[in-house]
C-alpha cells in the first residue's frame, strides 16, 4: 500500500478502460480528487467519452514540474512501452483506486476536504 498526502502530492498517472484497453495519461497535484473525477465522469472529455476510469499506474513526484515533465515524456512513448510500464508494477491491470483511497474504504461521493 502507498501512503501519501493526495492533496499535496504531484503525480503522473495512467488510466485504462480495461486490460489492454484505451489509455489516458494525466498529471495532477491531487491524485485522489482527479482519479475520482475520472471514475465518476464528472468532467466531459476524453476519459468520459471513452469510459476510461480505471487507475492502472501512478508515480508520485517531489514537484509539479517533474510530474508534468514525466507526463509529457510518457505521451511521446509508443503504446508497447506504456503497456510494459503498467505491467511492470501491475501485471494483472488491477484498479489501483483502493491503494489511493485506502484499502477497504468505501467512497460513494466526492472525497471530503482535508483540512
Amino acid at each position: 500500500m502507498t501512503f501519501f498526502d493526495p492533496d499535496k502530492q504531484p503525480a503522473a498517472y495512467l488510466l485504462a478502460s480495461g486490460r489492454n484497453g484505451t489509455l489516458y495519461i494525466g498529471v495532477t497535484s491531487n491524485l485522489l480528487q482527479r482519479a475520482w473525477q475520472h471514475r465518476e465522469h464528472v468532467v466531459d472529455g476524453f476519459s468520459s467519452k471513452h469510459d476510461v476510469g480505471m487507475l492502472v499506474w501512478f508515480e508520485l513526484h517531489e514537484t509539479m514540474e517533474s510530474a508534468i515533465l514525466r507526463e509529457k515524456r510518457l505521451k511521446k512513448w509508443n503504446r508497447a512501452w506504456k503497456l510494459r510500464l503498467i505491467e511492470e508494477r501491475n501485471p494483472y491491470w488491477n484498479d489501483l483506486w483502493p491503494d489511493v483511497v485506502g484499502a477497504g474504504l468505501e467512497v460513494t461521493g466526492f472525497p471530503p476536504a482535508r483540512e
